[in-house]
């Protein structure tokens, strides 16, 4: 029973994070439809993402902080409670400032999603199933960019681009009463670890950013968000306007790459669980199978000169396959490394950094793409994550506790506030 209902969790983790990519990729779809009815410029479309990403960025952290101290339970309620809400709204926009500001609310909400994600698969399982669990967590992302593009095309084309935020926000907040509904203390399922201390603590910002891992996991997340950001924003713009393909074919095009990165976020999780149970050390099998990511993604920039758009839609799911292994183990590393003390707060900052990376590069990848053409960011995707590579690597020679931490059972400690 304790395991189906850990297992419970993480399913439920996965379709938070679905709803999570769902609701802020319908834009990328609609914004085809609503730039004719309300004359949405295109840098008025960069400021709407900017508007996201300044919330996003300040959230990531805020929410991350606020996680590690009230617990995984009711941070995630407040955080999908709150950009449900929002995402519904966009269903009532009528101007150009109303989308501004709903999608500055939406921001605000999806910022404590992962690091609430991160926190609580932490507290549930060790760490020869943390990255599977954590794959699975996060694989619900890409699901919900999968459905995001069929979804929104179908609901335009039969009921209007507005019923494609209304139903996902409204199943939001059925997640959030079927989440706090599940009674992880008054069932008595978990036994208290001797491994934990009875008392929850916490490390503060100033000790977290006197270690130099923080700062390499910061800026590891700098350096490849934007890539990530890139995928999602303006691929079906390229599709349109490079590639000449239709509105409708997009939606049955642009959810394949989604799906690879779906299947490998559980993949690459599981991958690095069988090295363990192998006999490689956590440090190792994380490193390995992040070392796979960014060979793979040496081939991106063979988007540019492939001619058939099957064979790029190709490419962009491969690209998206290497990002699931390197997402995946990247943030199971944080919390092999700062453990139920910091792990929230270390994925929100990185989170923020990697936000406010993308907030400084979208306006100018407009410029980059208005001025000259996609092939240089398609060269950068390419080339940034095997330099990350280097500096994780270089920069954190050992994947191992930082604050003492022992390994958790793969259970919650009984009476733990809130989660």
């Amino acid at each position: 029973m304790k395991t189906n209902l850990r297992w419970l969790i993480v399913f439920l983790l996965f379709i938070a994070t679905g709803l999570s990519f769902l609701d802020r990729q319908v834009l990328s779809i609609a914004i085809l439809k609503i730039q004719e009815e309300f004359k949405i410029t295109d840098v008025q479309y960069g400021m709407i993402n900017t508007s996201f990403l300044i919330s996003y960025a300040v959230m990531f952290t805020l929410g991350g902080w606020l996680i590690d101290r009230i617990g995984g339970k009711m941070g995630l309620a407040l955080s999908v409670g709150l950009w449900s809400i929002a995402n519904s709204l966009h269903a009532v926009m009528t101007s150009f400032t109303q989308l501004l500001t709903f999608r500055f609310l939406l921001g605000m909400g999806e910022g404590g999603c992962f690091p609430g994600a991160a926190w609580t698969v932490y507290r549930w399982f060790d760490k020869k199933e943390r990255a599977l669990a954590n794959g699975i967590a996060i694989g619900g992302s890409a699901i919900g960019a999968v459905v995001a593009p069929p979804l929104t095309i179908w609901l335009s084309t039969h009921y209007g681009w507005r019923g494609g935020f209304l139903i996902p926000g409204l199943i939001g907040i059925a997640w959030v009463v079927i989440w706090l509904l599940i009674p992880w203390k008054k069932e008595n399922l978990i036994t208290e670890s001797p491994t934990l201390p009875e008392k929850k603590e916490t490390v503060s910002f100033l000790e977290l950013l006197r270690n130099r891992p923080t700062w390499v996991f910061i800026l590891v997340r700098f350096l490849l968000d934007p890539v990530f950001y890139f995928m999602m924003f303006w691929i079906p713009k390229y599709l349109s306007s490079v590639r000449n393909v239709s509105f409708e074919r997009i939606g049955s095009l642009f959810w394949i790459p989604f799906l690879a990165l779906g299947l490998s976020n559980i993949i690459g999780g599981w991958l690095s669980g069988q090295l363990i149970a192998r006999g490689y050390s956590v440090n190792k099998a994380r490193k390995t199978v992040m070392g796979i990511a960014a060979g793979l993604t040496l081939l991106t920039p063979a988007i540019e000169w492939v001619s058939s758009v099957e064979v790029a839609i190709a490419l962009m799911a491969l690209f998206m396959f290497a990002h699931g292994f390197w997402i995946t183990n990247y943030i199971t590393s944080i919390s092999d490394m700062f453990g139920q003390k910091a792990t929230s707060t270390v994925v929100g900052l990185s989170g923020t950094a990697g936000a406010v990376s993308g907030l400084l590069l979208n306006p100018l990848m407009g410029v980059v793409i208005q001025q000259y053409s996609y092939r240089p960011l398609w060269i950068a995707s390419g080339l940034l994550y095997p330099l990350a590579f280097i500096l994780f690597i270089w920069l954190i020679p050992r994947i191992k506790p930082l604050f003492g931490e022992s390994q958790p059972a793969p259970v919650v400690p009984e009476g733990i506030r809130a989660e």
